[in-house]
């Protein structure tokens, strides 16, 4: 989904390559000194439906590179997605917990997590490997190790769940 952040400048060559159109519409670079400010501006706004826990850990994974705040992004990501009523169930949140059964979630559901995810975290989801995201462990190792750069584990890649086709969006 996300494939740049939206806080990198393009570099001079990629500049270079676009139509004359397209250059005057490139964004400025960003001052060093004041990344981080609209950085941690971006996140807030990316974050403001989500815990302020959410934010925080998202904010010291992104100083430290820490992966053990992790855990606390991603539910607290899925958090916000899910109905109010199912929302206890993360309180202690198992990494068994079903996503479909157990939080309610949808396949519409899914791919609006996917893009909240994308904007918070440097990772990029298809369609694919969603498919195989079946519980909250799941997806808490999948972020990992497409963090870290790893190969996915078996149970990430094998047997598309079939619930998730099975259960439509909810209506809007």
């Amino acid at each position: 989904m996300n494939t740049t952040s939206p806080l990198l400048a393009p570099s001079a060559p990629a500049l270079a390559e676009l139509p004359v159109a397209s250059r005057a519409a490139a964004p400025a670079p960003v001052p060093a000194d004041a990344h981080s400010a609209v950085d941690d501006a971006h996140l807030r706004e990316a974050l403001k439906r989500c815990s302020p826990a959410t934010y925080e850990a998202a904010r010291a994974f992104r100083a430290t590179g820490d992966y053990s705040h992790l855990p606390a992004i991603v539910t607290g990501v899925i958090e916000r997605f899910v109905e109010r009523e199912l929302r206890a169930k993360l309180a202690e949140p198992a990494n068994d917990l079903r996503l479909i059964e157990d939080l309610g979630l949808d396949s519409l559901t899914m791919m609006e997590i996917v893009i909240l995810t994308e904007d918070v975290l440097p990772v990029t989801i298809n369609n694919e490997e969603l498919r195989h995201l079946r519980t909250l462990g799941h997806v808490r190792l999948f972020i990992e190790h497409k963090l870290r750069g790893l190969p996915l584990p078996p149970e990430l890649t094998a047997q598309p769940c079939t619930a998730c086709a099975a259960k439509p969006a909810a209506p809007l």
